[in-house]
């Protein structure tokens, strides 16, 4: 389905069941997979490669160099960035410098099930790890490891998220969580945590 009002240029892929809601432009070439929400007026640039059931709620900027794995929640007005120090003109403020990617432009991962919180800003050279959750209106500066709950401005870690999203563990903003085995108690999952890396049991994946 895509809205009439929606702008989709030349060289966009989009998946079957994919929603382009009012007002969104889509710019080409880019990709984005089956079964995904783009909701209304959210702009994705090209070069964005978007993941299959992914859901982007209203008034999201995702800029050129952005991936977006599936299964990933991108929330209302979320901001993505891709260059460190930007400028709109050469240093004698004659040349407005291009648009177009150069050596400045850098990469941001979000990876499989991540969930960016309303508001958040994403910085550049950086990713963001699986099934970890961002806190709304955070300033994300540095990657986020797989299952953290990262909050603040600038962001830090705070506690460890499940699959299903539920915090399962707590600590002091931008310490190492305690090792050991910790679980979910909503869907009863398991993880390990080593050094700050969290770890799916396995036996929660062959229940699945």
């Amino acid at each position: 389905m895509i809205h009439s009002t929606a702008e989709v240029e030349a060289g966009v892929k989009i998946g079957a069941g994919t929603q382009v809601w009012s007002h969104v432009h889509l710019r080409g070439p880019s990709k984005i997979g089956c079964d995904c929400i783009i909701g209304e007026k959210t702009y994705v640039a090209y070069g964005v490669s978007i993941g299959d059931r992914v859901k982007i709620n209203a008034f999201v900027y995702i800029c050129t160099a952005v991936v977006i794995e599936d299964g990933a929640m991108i929330s209302a007005g979320t901001v993505f960035t891709n260059d460190k120090f930007p400028r709109a003109t050469s240093p004698d403020l004659k040349s407005l410098l291009p648009s177009s990617p150069n050596e400045e432009t850098l990469a941001t991962l979000v990876k499989e099930g991540a969930t960016l919180g309303a508001r958040c800003v994403i910085g550049c050279d950086l990713f963001i790890g699986r099934f970890a959750m961002v806190g709304m209106g955070s300033v994300v500066t540095h990657s986020v490891p797989d299952f953290h709950l990262v909050m603040g401005h600038p962001a830090r870690s705070v506690g460890l998220v499940c699959r299903c999203g539920q915090v399962i563990s707590r600590f002091d903003p931008g310490t190492i969580p305690a090792d050991g085995v910790c679980f979910c108690k909503t869907c009863g999952r398991q993880y390990d945590v080593r050094g700050g890396k969290v770890s799916e049991i396995r036996d929660n994946l062959d229940a699945e």
